[in-house]
């Protein structure tokens, strides 16, 4: 009964939402946003008697009355804002969604090579641009996904980047998704469209900062189509209020012979869910997924992720680490799909976490659905504290003891953080890494 008031809110918040839609409730995309309201009205919010849920009390997400924010009414957000939660970085390129809205204001392109696209993902609907139209919603699906079936009901911004055949984009592009302060506790579902050409080549970050002191629901989706031969380098960094809800969903489809790396460092939020998923939809793709959580107080960060081999002559490589503090959770389930016509697929997963302290605790759950006969598939999970051998060797050495600890922390996380190709990205994130760290108890003088 009480999870059904709680549906009972978000489909009044629909019906609020399609009347504000005036014409545009008309576009072809709006049957697709009624499917997904009904769809979710079918799911509801998911339990622990699910077993991708198994792990995840998402209760205290759901006793939240998320307000919709009226639209038009987004803060005034500055430059100097954007450069001071990217840690000054000296971005070139990067686009700025407030509150899920995109601020062409205060988002800056001029660096981006000629013919790459990148703007409002709204812009692109009215426009009704072929490309939107034929990728939109194809990859993420919302039939078995609750917070997907919303994100798609309510799909209205974001930002949506192409890069055509055969293009290079030397600088990163940023995508900088701000949430500010409010007067009441709100939900955002930004939906982000990356279409990859032939042969092209990028780094895309997707980073979640807040300017918030107040509760608040990111619930935001993001759906990446590689062409043949394409790469693309995808970190997303989130830094959320630890008062947020996050969300996440990445659904990654690719091409003959692409490479796909994610890089996903979670270091913020009060209850954060990421699910990754990538198709490997053509022969000879590579998909690397690295990933990087840390948790203290009573955090709660699940990673969920699935590398879905469908193809044949394709490799995989996953590597996810958590640090772990107080009474955090961590919840990891990395599922490895090989279809029967997959042969000589290769892939490996590891996930190794590091406890700091009695009372954190990890559920970790690897998996390998294996349909070929010709594949090499392995996996591998591993859960310890801090090495009492080592920590004694480096207090020999006269290093003090919460110093020889936070070299030992930092040595753990160091490994995923290095995998970063583009240097400035990666010593920002060392940068938010030892932010984070310095919170977490160095347990000793």
């Amino acid at each position: 009964m009480e999870r059904s008031r709680h549906i009972e809110q978000y489909l009044s918040n629909f019906e609020a939402f399609e009347r504000n839609l005036n014409g545009e409730a008309s576009a072809e995309i709006h049957a697709v946003r009624k499917a997904a309201i009904k769809r979710f009205s079918e799911l509801g919010f998911p339990t622990t008697r699910q077993e991708d849920w198994k792990y995840t009390d998402i209760t205290p997400l759901v006793n939240v009355q998320f307000a919709m924010l009226p639209a038009g009414g987004v803060p005034r957000v500055r430059v100097r804002d954007i450069e001071t939660l990217s840690s000054g970085t000296g971005l070139q390129n990067y686009l700025v969604c407030v509150n899920g809205v995109f601020e062409e204001k205060i988002s800056r392109t001029s660096a981006l090579p000629k013919g790459v696209r990148v703007g409002s993902l709204a812009s692109a609907l009215r426009d009704r641009d072929p490309l939107v139209r034929d990728h939109l919603a194809r990859y993420a699906g919302f039939e078995d996904n609750s917070f997907t079936a919303l994100n798609t009901a309510f799909l209205r911004d974001g930002v949506f980047v192409h890069i055509p055949d055969a293009v290079v984009v030397d600088s990163p592009l940023h995508l900088v998704f701000v949430s500010t302060q409010s007067e009441s506790e709100f939900v955002t579902h930004p939906r982000n469209l990356i279409i990859a050409g032939k042969n092209s080549q990028a780094v895309v970050v997707e980073r979640y900062v807040h300017l918030a002191g107040n509760r608040y629901f990111t619930n935001v989706v993001t759906e990446l189509t590689l062409g043949e031969n394409a790469s693309l380098e995808h970190d997303m960094i989130q830094l959320e209020s630890e008062r947020a809800f996050h969300i996440g969903t990445l659904h990654a489809h690719l091409g003959r012979s692409s490479n796909f790396v994610s890089n996903n460092v979670s270091l913020g939020g009060a209850l954060v869910r990421n699910t990754i998923t990538v198709v490997l939809d053509g022969e000879g793709g590579e998909a690397t997924l690295n990933g990087l959580y840390t948790g203290r107080g009573d955090q709660v960060v699940d990673n969920h992720t699935t590398i879905d081999h469908a193809r044949p002559h394709c490799g995989s490589h996953e590597l996810y680490k958590g640090i772990l503090d107080g009474r955090s959770k961590g919840v990891f389930n990395g599922k490895i799909i090989v279809r029967k016509d997959a042969q000589k697929t290769d892939a490996k997963q590891t996930n190794k976490n590091l406890l700091l302290s009695d009372g954190a605790t990890i559920d970790t759950k690897p998996q390998l659905e294996i349909y070929a006969n010709d594949v090499k598939c392995t996996h591998g999970a591993t859960t310890g504290q801090l090495d009492d051998e080592s920590l004694f060797y480096m207090r020999s050495r006269g290093i003090p003891y919460g110093k020889a600890r936070e070299m030992l922390i930092d040595a753990f996380a160091i490994d995923v953080l290095d995998r970063v190709r583009t240097e400035s990205v990666r010593q920002e994130l060392q940068r938010f890494l030892q932010e984070r760290l310095v919170k977490i108890r160095r347990g000793g003088t």
